[in-house]
């Protein structure tokens, strides 16, 4: 509730808006990204919905803070990631930046950074967490292809 004034009536408003389910929640956003074709999806607090919880994709999303050292190390194999995937029609690569952005998911949680979750399009409300692996081009890509629901099976050249 922002209010202009606040008054009883304003408030009683805002109460009876509230139990009758008319009120929006605000969501903490970023500007919705212009240009979002690159191999790493920016995913803000206003189109998580739309992106990870897409029921027509895998999604694999990292959630980063800017100032975190972890993140900056990792922001390179990530984009190598990206690049490697993005030729698969059901597989997005995403990141948020989850200092600026509201996780609109109860379901993924960011308890510290970066942390990882792989959305698989029939179960968004159970996203796998990745734990345990080096963050490392080879370890991410065995948890995409560990998980995913449906790649393309093309085998890379050696």
């Amino acid at each position: 509730l922002e209010p202009e004034e606040f008054d009883s009536d304003v408030l009683r408003q805002f109460v009876l808006a509230f139990k009758k389910g008319k009120l929006k929640p605000i969501v903490k956003s970023q500007p919705v990204p212009k240009n979002n074709k690159g191999p790493v999806k920016v995913v803000v607090g206003k189109t998580f919905d739309t992106i990870v919880m897409d029921p027509k994709n895998d999604v694999l999303i990292e959630f980063y803070a800017p100032w975190c050292g972890h993140c900056k190390k990792l922001e390179p194999v990530y984009n190598d990631l990206g690049n490697k995937y993005k030729n698969e029609k059901n597989l997005i690569i995403a990141k948020m930046d989850a200092t600026a952005n509201d996780v609109t998911n109860d379901h993924y949680k960011v308890e510290g950074f970066p942390t990882i979750y792989f959305a698989p399009k029939d179960k968004k409300n159970n996203p796998i967490k990745f734990e345990g692996g080096d963050r490392d081009l080879e370890h991410l890509s065995k948890f995409i292809e560990e998980h995913a629901t449906k790649l393309s099976r093309a085998k890379e050249e050696l």
